[in-house]
C-alpha cells in the first residue's frame, strides 16, 4: 500500500512521548501525530488522550525527503462547534472578564491603538522587572566575575 499525503489511514499507536504519539501504519511504516495533532482541544498530556495499542484513524499530514510521516488525528474528526455567546455578559464570563473594546475602542486610528498598546505593554513590562527584581533583593542578577 503506498502512504499518500492527505490519505486517511488505520493504525495503531506504539508509543507515546510528551511530545506525540508513534503510530504503525501498513506496511509496517512509522508516523508521527504530534502533540498538537491528537485532538480538537487542548492537549497537555497526550496519555490523556490515547494508550499504546490503541488503533485510530490517521491523516497523512507530510512525509519529507528522509521518510518521516507527519500524521493528524485531529483531521480525521469533525471540527468542533463554534462556541456562540448570546449576551456581552457570557462572553466575558467565558474569557475571564477581558473586554477587547475597553482597552482599544474601534474608533481609534490604528496608530493610536497601536501606540496604547505599546504603552500598556511597556507598564506591564516594567512592573514585572520591579516584581522580579524585588524578589532578588533589588540588584537584579548582576553578579561580579
Amino acid at each position: 500500500m503506498t502512504i499518500e499525503v492527505g490519505s486517511v489511514l488505520e493504525g495503531t499507536v506504539t508509543g507515546i512521548t510528551k511530545f506525540g504519539a508513534f503510530v504503525e501504519l501498513p506496511d509496517k511504516k512509522i508516523g508521527l501525530v504530534h502533540i498538537s495533532e491528537v485532538a480538537n482541544e487542548y492537549v497537555k498530556d497526550v496519555h490523556d488522550f490515547l494508550k499504546v495499542q490503541d488503533k485510530v484513524h490517521v491523516k497523512v499530514l507530510s512525509i519529507d525527503e528522509k521518510g518521516k510521516i507527519g500524521l493528524s488525528i485531529k483531521r480525521t474528526q469533525p471540527a468542533p462547534e463554534k462556541k456562540e455567546f448570546h449576551s456581552k455578559r457570557e462572553f466575558h464570563h467565558h474569557n475571564g472578564g477581558f473586554d477587547m473594546n475597553r482597552r482599544a475602542p474601534q474608533s481609534l486610528s490604528f496608530e493610536d491603538r497601536l501606540s496604547r498598546f505599546l504603552k500598556e505593554s511597556d507598564e506591564r513590562l516594567m512592573d514585572l522587572k520591579r516584581n522580579t527584581e524585588s524578589k532578588r533583593g533589588g540588584r537584579g542578577a548582576r553578579h561580579a566575575d
